[in-house]
Parts: structure tokens; C-alpha cells; sequence
């Protein structure tokens, strides 16, 4: 049975439903195992070097020094250690200067791994160094081309100058490109007092480095725990996962609930072309049964046909995964600091599990009904398949559909939000498709002649296949606009949107006594300022008396509070701000007791449940500060001006450490300002907003490739459903494309007729593809930008044109037969 299955299986290829099938079966296993092969190699090649990803097996990370005796417990314990300060500043040499992050060291860094180094930009590398000796510097090598320097010559970094004595290659702590935009620079901790960079209130972070026995470790940290305060993070290799780490494993599931809509598209055409595969076998299945063959005879012949199938579509769609993997990696590998291990057999797995789904979801349901076929078929011409299989196909295809989106994403209601949004944007647009095809026909068909009313008269009578068919490619192609869109414009838009003499330069790390040397240089090159803030920084610890972690409404993390955060005063209301509720200092009444007054950010008083009254308690450098909410304000992020979440009367903060920041806008033409600033005030760090936008515009292309890639598959899949459309319809076509040759009308009006009925689905397909991105875009700058929204008028035109021509062409290359049949041939046939 088996043999003969192989066989049919064979000459049933030429029918073209079975070629259909697989290559639906090809592109949902190619999408599947590309994309988990993509994720899962990342995630394999961070845990294979989790062992010296913390260059030490656990780090004490706090953004102030700690107490030296526990530095002393650590040495009396007999652990290695080693010591790092990071943070950002400018390196210059002459007129050339660049922001990068700066990393200090003490000799013994690291202590698990190796860094690798070169003795030229970009040479051979070199893994029998440790650390930069005193006086020297490393630097990534990118950085001697855009300071402008060689090997050997020397760097200002703040009051001192270094020796760029290396290039800088990696190191095993970094966390890799996905994590950080700007360039990186070694250098020894001894050199950080010379350099006059940090000072106090300095936005730095401190890490302290451990390595030995895996029990003293244990007995270290326990010893240590009852010490550590919430500005402190004890950390081992099984909590270590970078930004990086985080990122891909939310673009794992959403790379797969993407793949798993291109299955859902694919599952559809499979369902389909195998309903009028088993259609086309009705007159087969009921000899079959005249002759004695049972209906588990029956139903185990097809079965095995379609399990051959599976296997080779399987093995072909694996192998294209492969490709999608390459293309996927390749997308994103200027990002990636670190090289992949090789595939493993996992998204096999998966595309099996995936493909084998769609077979019994969409494909089983028709054989089902086949093998139902009534003996009687031979006889009597109008008994054929169960028309309940239809029904049964689409509740086992969307079950099935749903397990798969559940299995990617791990999570009940993202999987049913995304099922329920694409079920709901689908539904509005087969809706907005029948109401628009009705008016098309009601008010275009008078006006039309010959062979346009045809067309219209076709659109119209198959009105429910083509909502269907309008509403997949819809959606399919509204995700690739709005990925086009948002990787060439979104970023621009935002930039449009604000002010031409926008501050577009930041100054941080300011100290006291250089605020009004500052203020005279901008003055004098009539630049202005947005004024001078200072800063504190400080951690929220308690809201009215209860500690952060013990309020189970707030998620810490979310609401970017497990952190310390930049606390200031100010006498005026800031310009760009506006109180929501409660009054500014002039017109309140101090709490009573030793609070301080606070005003607060309204979305972050939301997302903590403050009110004006609400009780703070914040710990700055271990010092305790208690203030009390007396208003509300609204902030104009976009002004790109400094603002804070957090702001307090004149002199509040005066015992505390502070550096001061402001923001200006630097015409193009005075440009060379920097190189004046940065000379005049070497510890100050410029940050320019211009380079990093281009920097985030990169990263935004980059990652979008890669999503495109997913989405260029959904719309293939797509196609595939019309593809599966135009086949179900030729038959029918047939005839009555046979019964207008054979009331005269030439081939040039029915081929008009085809090709402006798909024409016109393809164009009502792009018009509501590019209607949806706009909405959608719409949506992602009001409510996560919080910008403008802007409408992309470029869409509404190219989109429904790109629509028109591929549905055109694929119609055209799957029907164009009903044309070229003879009209005897075609009314001849067996229905």
C-alpha cells in the first residue's frame, strides 16, 4: 500500500493542488525552524561563555565605593578580586574628540577570561595581556580613525594625557553591540585621579570582582548579604544575562508569533489545495469503494500520500530555514560582538512539530470527508463530500493555530491577543471589502462597459472568497509598510517635529564650581542654554512607610524606580513643564515634620499610585532623605531639554554631592565649539544628540531587516492563499470563461476581464494595507513615542500599485489556462 501511495502520490503532482500544499508546507517550515534557529543560536553561544561573561564569577556592582572592610573580608577569605569603574567621558587629540564608554582596571582584571587585543586597528589578535599598564589607554579600533591618532601617540582624557599603546578588541565582560551604541576605551584604575573626570556626583558605576571556591563564594556572599542595601547587586553567573540577553528574548517570541502567522496564511492555503485535491479524487475514492476497498483502505492510502509529502516538504523547508537563518544573522551581525555556535537539530524539531500541525489542522479534515464518499458517486453525479469539513477545517485550524502561538510565546494573553487581533483587523477588513465591492457594483457597473462590467460582475459574485483573500494579503502587507516605514522615517519624523533651534548638545558631569565659568563661554559664543540643573542621585526606598519591594501593585523594574535616579531643584517651574495638580513652592505650605516638599512626574505618580500627600523616603549615598508629594507635573519630553521625575526646593539637596547639567542648541557652522568647551573643561562630557540619533537610526534599520525578513515570508504566505483562491475558482472558471468564447467573445476580452478582476483585488488589498499601517503608525508615535502623529502619504499611493501588480501577475500565471482551453473541451468536462 505503501508503494502504491508513493506512486500516486507521483502522478498526482501534475494536478497542482499537491504543488501548492508543499510549498505551503515548505515556507511555514522554513519560517519556523529559520527563526528558532536564529534565536536559539544566540542564546546558545551566551550560555556557553556565561563562565566568563562576568570576567570573575560573581561581581558586586554599586554606584559608590563600598565599604573597604568588605574588600578586607574578601582578601582574609582567600578570594581573588579585582576592581573596575565605568562610565562615559570624551577623549580628544587636537580638534578631534569622541564620547565613549570608559572602563578602569585594576592589574588582576579579569579574572575569568581573556582580553583581546591587537597591536594595529582592526589586526591580528592577541590574547596573552590582562590588563593596560599605567599610563596607557586602549582603544576600540574604531576609535584611532575617529580620533584621528596611530599606535603609540597619546590621548587627553580630562586633566591628563594616556598612551594608546593597543587596539582594543573585546573584553569578556562587555556586553556586545545590542547593548551599547558608542565605542569603548580600556584604561588603568590608578589613572582616574589624574584624569579629574570623576567627581562627586559623577554618574559612575563600581564593580568588584570575585573568583575562588564555589563554597568560600557562598560563605562570602552569605556573610555579605545582611550589609547590602538596594543599591547593590550581587551578582552570579546564573543572573548575569546582558541588555542583550533581554532584547532576544522578546524578539524571540515576537519573530515567532510573526512566523507563526506566516503558518497561519500558509495553513490556510494548505487547507484549501487539500479540499480541491480531495475533490478532484471523488470519482477515484468512489470506484475505489466499488471494487471493495474500505474506508480505512481509503483514508490510509491518502494519509500515507500526504506523509510523503510532509517528509520531503520537511527535509526542502529545513534546508531553507538554513537560508532564513543566514539572512537573519546576517541582518543583525554588525550588532553581534561575539561568534555563533553552530545550528543544532532544535528548529528541526520545531518545524516538524509546526508542519506536522498544519497537516492534521488543516489538511486531515478533507481526506476525512473523502473517505466519507458515498459508492453511489459512480451513479448519481450530484453525491459528493461532506460539506461539514469546511466547518471542521477552519475550528481545527484556528485550534491549532493557537497552540502553535501559545507553544512560541510561553504566554496565554499575548498569544490571545495576538489571535484575537489579527481575527479582529481580519474581520474589519473582509467587512470594509464586501461594503466596498457593493458600492463598486451598484455605482460603478452603470457607468462601466464590455469588459469592465464583466470584471466587476466576477469581483462581485465570488465577493466572499475575495473579502477572504483581500483581508490575508491585507494584513500581510500592512506589516511590511509599517516596517518600512519605521526603518527609514520614524526617527526623521520625530526629528522634524522639533524646533529648528532645539538643544541638540547635552554637558553632564558638570561640577559646582565650573557652572558660571560655563555659562560666560556660552554667553560669549551667544548660545542658548536651557539652564543649568543640578543633580543628585538618589534611590527611592519606601512609599509611605513601606518598602518598594513590599508593594505588591508596583513592579519596580517597569516603572524604572530599582535604580537610582537623578534627583534636582529648581526655584522656577521649568519651562517646558506644567503642573497637573497641587501648587509650586510659592504657594505651598511646608509638611509638617522634616519632610521635604517634592513635585512629582505625573506617568511615573501613576505607575507608583502617589497623590499628592504621598510619603518618599530616598537613600542618597546611604543617607536618608524623607519628602512628601505636594504636586503633579506634566513633562515635554520632547523638548530636549533636562528634565527629572523628581524635583525639590531651592537648597534642599545641599549636603549631598551634586553635578550639574544643561542642554544647548550648536549651530553646524560653529561646530569647533566642542574642541573649545573640551579643552577649557576637560572633564565635562559632551553628548551629541545629532550622532546619537544616527546611531539609533542604524540600530533601527538594522533590527528591522531582520523582522523583514519574517514579514517578506507572511506575505509570501499570503500570496500563497490567493494562489490557493484562484485554484479552488478554475474549475468554475472554466466554463464560464468557455461560455463567453462561445458567445463570441475573443481571448483579449476574458484575458482583460482576469486580469482586472485580481488587478482590482490587489489594488483594494494595498489601499487597506496602506490605510492599516498608517493607523498603526499612528498609534506607535502618539502612545510610545508620544510625538505627533504623522501621515505617510507615499503608501496610500506605491502600496496599492505593489498590491495590483502581484496579485495581477500571480493570477495571470495561475489561471491564465481558462483562457487558452477550448470552449468544447472546457463545457465537456465532468463537473
Amino acid at each position: 500500500m505503501l508503494i502504491q501511495a508513493w506512486r500516486q502520490l507521483r502522478r498526482d503532482w501534475r494536478g497542482g493542488e499537491l504543488g501548492l500544499l508543499a510549498l505551503s508546507l515548505v515556507l511555514a517550515a522554513a519560517m519556523v525552524s529559520g527563526v528558532a534557529g536564529f534565536t536559539n543560536r544566540l542564546q546558545s553561544a551566551m550560555v556557553a561563555e556565561s563562565h566568563v561573561f562576568l570576567a570573575a564569577d560573581r561581581v558586586l556592582s554599586s554606584p559608590l565605593p563600598v565599604d573597604e572592610q568588605w574588600l578586607n573580608r574578601a582578601d582574609e577569605m582567600g578570594l581573588r578580586r579585582a576592581s573596575m569603574l565605568s562610565f562615559r567621558t570624551m577623549l580628544y587629540r587636537g580638534d578631534n574628540m569622541q564620547l565613549v564608554g570608559l572602563r578602569a582596571v585594576s592589574d588582576s582584571y579579569p579574572l575569568l577570561g581573556q582580553v583581546e587585543t591587537a597591536g594595529k586597528p582592526y589586526g591580528e589578535v592577541m590574547l596573552d595581556v590582562t590588563s593596560p599598564a599605567v599610563g596607557e589607554i586602549w582603544l576600540d579600533s574604531r576609535l584611532f580613525a575617529l580620533l584621528g591618532v596611530e599606535v603609540g601617540d597619546s590621548i587627553a582624557v580630562g586633566d591628563t594625557r594616556l598612551l594608546a599603546s593597543r587596539a582594543l578588541i573585546s573584553t569578556p565582560d562587555h556586553n556586545g553591540g545590542m547593548a551599547g551604541f558608542g565605542p569603548q576605551a580600556l584604561m588603568h584604575i590608578d589613572d582616574v585621579p589624574a584624569t579629574g573626570v570623576v567627581q562627586p556626583g559623577s554618574l559612575v558605576r563600581h564593580r568588584y570582582l570575585f573568583s575562588g571556591d564555589a563554597e568560600v563564594l557562598q560563605n562570602f556572599g552569605d556573610w555579605l548579604a545582611p550589609q547590602l542595601e538596594q543599591r547593590h547587586r550581587w551578582q552570579g553567573v546564573e543572573d548575569s544575562q546582558p541588555a542583550m540577553a533581554e532584547t532576544l528574548n522578546r524578539a524571540e517570541s515576537f519573530l515567532l508569533l510573526a512566523a507563526s502567522l506566516g503558518v497561519a496564511l500558509a495553513g490556510v492555503a494548505i487547507a484549501l489545495s487539500a479540499r480541491r485535491y480531495a475533490q478532484r479524487h471523488i470519482d477515484s475514492v468512489a470506484i475505489m469503494k466499488t471494487l471493495g476497498a474500505s474506508r480505512r483502505r481509503v483514508l490510509t492510502h491518502f494519509v500515507a500520500q500526504l506523509t510523503y509529502l510532509w517528509g520531503v516538504s520537511l527535509l526542502v523547508g529545513v534546508l531553507l530555514g538554513h537560508l532564513v537563518q543566514w539572512l537573519l544573522l546576517s541582518s543583525v551581525a554588525e550588532l553581534l560582538s561575539r561568534e555563533l555556535p553552530p545550528a543544532s537539530w532544535q528548529p528541526v524539531l520545531v518545524a516538524a512539530v509546526t508542519t506536522a500541525v498544519c497537516m492534521l489542522a488543516f489538511a486531515l479534515p478533507p481526506l476525512l470527508a473523502l473517505s466519507r464518499v458515498s459508492p453511489m458517486r459512480v451513479i448519481r453525479r450530484d453525491s459528493g463530500m461532506d460539506e461539514v469539513s469546511l466547518v471542521t477545517s477552519g475550528v481545527l485550524g484556528l485550534a491549532g493555530i493557537a497552540a502553535l502561538m501559545l507553544w512560541f510565546s510561553g504566554s496565554w494573553l499575548l498569544a490571545g491577543a495576538v489571535m484575537a487581533g489579527v481575527c479582529g483587523l481580519g474581520l474589519l477588513a473582509a467587512a470594509s471589502v464586501l461594503l466596498l465591492l457593493s458600492q463598486i457594483r451598484r455605482r460603478g457597473g452603470r457607468a462601466a462597459t464590455g469588459w469592465q462590467r464583466l470584471a466587476i460582475a466576477s469581483m462581485y459574485r465570488r465577493r466572499y472568497g475575495n473579502a477572504f483573500q483581500v483581508a490575508c494579503f491585507g494584513l500581510a502587507l500592512m506589516a511590511m509598510v509599517t516596517l518600512l516605514v519605521l526603518r527609514t522615517s520614524l526617527v526623521s519624523d520625530w526629528q522634524m517635529q522639533l524646533a529648528p533651534d532645539s538643544p541638540n548638545h547635552f554637558l553632564i558631569n558638570i561640577a559646582p564650581g565650573e557652572v558660571d565659568g560655563l555659562k560666560q563661554l556660552l554667553v560669549a559664543e551667544e548660545l542658548d542654554h536651557a539652564g543649568f540643573y543640578p543633580m543628585v542621585r538618589g534611590r527611592l526606598t519606601h512609599i509611605d512607610g513601606r518598602a518598594l519591594a513590599d508593594i505588591d501593585t508596583i513592579n519596580a523594574d517597569e516603572a524604572g524606580v530599582d535604580r537610582e535616579a537623578n534627583l534636582s531643584w529648581s526655584a522656577d517651574l521649568p519651562a517646558d513643564n506644567s503642573l497637573v495638580v497641587g501648587q509650586w513652592w510659592p504657594g505651598i505650605e511646608r509638611p509638617s515634620g522634616s519632610r521635604i516638599p517634592v513635585s512629582v512626574e505625573e506617568n511615573l505618580a501613576t505607575q507608583l499610585d502617589l497623590e499628592i500627600g504621598s510619603r518618599l523616603d530616598f537613600n542618597i549615598g546611604g543617607q536618608s532623605l524623607q519628602a512628601e508629594v505636594v504636586s503633579l507635573r506634566r513633562l515635554e519630553w520632547s523638548s530636549m531639554r533636562p528634565n527629572f521625575f523628581f524635583l525639590f526646593p531651592p537648597n534642599s539637596l545641599d549636603n549631598y554631592a551634586s553635578s550639574y547639567i544643561t542642554s544647548f542648541y550648536l549651530p553646524a557652522a560653529q561646530d569647533r565649539f566642542i574642541n573649545t568647551l573640551i579643552q577649557a573643561y576637560p572633564t565635562v562630557s559632551v553628548i551629541d544628540v545629532a550622532a546619537l540619533m544616527t546611531q539609533m537610526q542604524s540600530v533601527v534599520d538594522k533590527v528591522s531587516r531582520a523582522v523583514a525578513v519574517v514579514a517578506a515570508l507572511v506575505t509570501v504566505c499570503a500570496l500563497l492563499v490567493t494562489l490557493a483562491n484562484i485554484q479552488v475558482s478554475l474549475d468554475l472558471r472554466r466554463k464560464e470563461n468557455a461560455l463567453l468564447r462561445a458567445l463570441g467573445a475573443p481571448s483579449g476580452v476574458i484575458r482583460a476581464v482576469l486580469l482586472s478582476e485580481f488587478a482590482g483585488i490587489g489594488a483594494i488589498a494595498g489601499l487597506i494595507a496602506a490605510l492599516g499601517a498608517n493607523v498603526s503608525l499612528f498609534g506607535i508615535q502618539g502612545q510610545v513615542l508620544e510625538m505627533s502623529p504623522q501621515w505617510h502619504w507615499a503608501p496610500l499611493l506605491a502600496t496599492p500599485l505593489l498590491g495590483a501588480i502581484l496579485i495581477g501577475l500571480l493570477a495571470w500565471l495561475g489561471a491564465r489556462r481558462v483562457v487558452k482551453v477550448s470552449p468544447l473541451v472546457a463545457l465537456q468536462a465532468p463537473s
